[in-house]
């Protein structure tokens, strides 16, 4: 049995890329695996000053990947800043990243070219999720394409630390899954809340309908073929098996097809498929002790794993001066 790790940031409302793209993934994990999976809400201060606002999306986002099937007393589930070893762990780690490193990561500079401030947490993310990652003895990293070079950064971080201090880490594997690595918005783009193109998983009907109706087509006539490298067709296949998928394609090959009766099956597809989600969701609002529970239990349980780590890490950089003869 592998020990899976990934997290989320809890940057806002949750939607279908963050489904398909990770979350999903995760669930699947916890039925053979040892899943470690957790709230990155440290993360997201890099991107988040309003502390309300931060409080309310870290537990929200707690609550829908509980509500989308993320069994808490399977899997070990837990709030990042709930753990702050993995603080110390990560000024530990910064001591042997070299600066030209990090200047190379291109989501830094992908952010900065989106105007986000440079700030030292934006600039030393990549730490901080090799941390992330190590602390926990995490063996397989499930990540998206953007993440790719963070987690080739992590087992860099973490082959030098071994080379250095000696084996403390457990160098971690990636796990992409090409299917899914990328789910676009309802513009073509990558789907995200910072190009304003995301589908919601929970919401309002109608609002959520709108963003289906929304979804970016061309103008190309009824009985025309139909391009399926296009975003209506991408998210629909989401929904569908490899039989699923060979019928739109013909669909989309045949005349006929009207892109407006497509969104409004896409739509109905969708809302049944996450009604039960929905359902659960709801329940979990009106009972948050429980939530918060499970999140103290989850915390409890990556904090032991977190402490064996950090103090192999301690001894072999030579903090533990208490125990040299002298």
């Amino acid at each position: 049995m592998k020990r899976v790790l990934s997290g989320i940031q809890p940057s806002g409302e949750l939607h279908l890329g963050n489904y398909f793209g990770m979350m999903s993934r995760m669930i699947k994990y916890q039925e053979e695996n040892e899943l470690f999976c957790f709230i990155v809400n440290y993360h997201a201060m890099t991107s988040i000053q309003d502390k309300e606002r931060l409080a309310k999306n870290t537990l929200n986002a707690a609550m829908d990947f509980i509500a989308l099937g993320l069994d808490p007393d399977r899997s070990t589930f837990w709030i990042q800043s709930d753990v702050p070893q993995v603080c110390e762990s990560t000024w530990l780690l910064s001591n042997i990243v070299n600066v030209g490193v990090l200047e190379r990561a291109t989501s830094y500079k992908d952010k900065l070219a989106k105007g986000l401030t440079a700030n030292v947490g934006l600039y030393s993310y990549p730490i901080l999720m090799a941390s992330d990652i190590l602390l926990f003895g995490g063996e397989i990293v499930p990540v998206g394409n953007d993440q790719k070079q963070h987690l080739e950064m992590t087992r860099d971080i973490a082959i030098r630390f071994n080379q250095t201090f000696g084996e403390v880490f457990i160098v971690p594997e990636p796990d992409i899954e090409k299917t899914t690595q990328l789910v676009p918005g309802i513009d073509g783009q990558k789907m995200s809340k910072s190009y304003g193109n995301t589908i919601p998983i929970f919401g309002l009907e109608k609002n959520i309908r709108k963003q289906f109706m929304s979804i970016v087509t061309d103008s190309k006539g009824i009985n025309e073929p139909k391009d399926t490298n296009t975003p209506l067709f991408q998210l629909y296949s989401l929904f569908l098996d490899e039989s699923g998928q060979k019928e739109l394609k013909d669909r989309f090959a045949s005349p006929g097809l009207s892109y407006g009766n497509l969104k409004i099956e896409l739509f109905e597809c969708f809302w049944n498929r996450f009604e039960p989600f929905r359902q659960k969701r709801d329940y979990l609002a009106s009972h948050k002790d429980f939530v918060l529970q499970k999140l103290k239990e989850g915390a409890e349980k990556s904090s032991t794993v977190a402490d064996r780590f950090l103090n192999k890490a301690r001894e072999a950089m030579g903090l533990n001066y208490g125990e040299v003869n002298v």
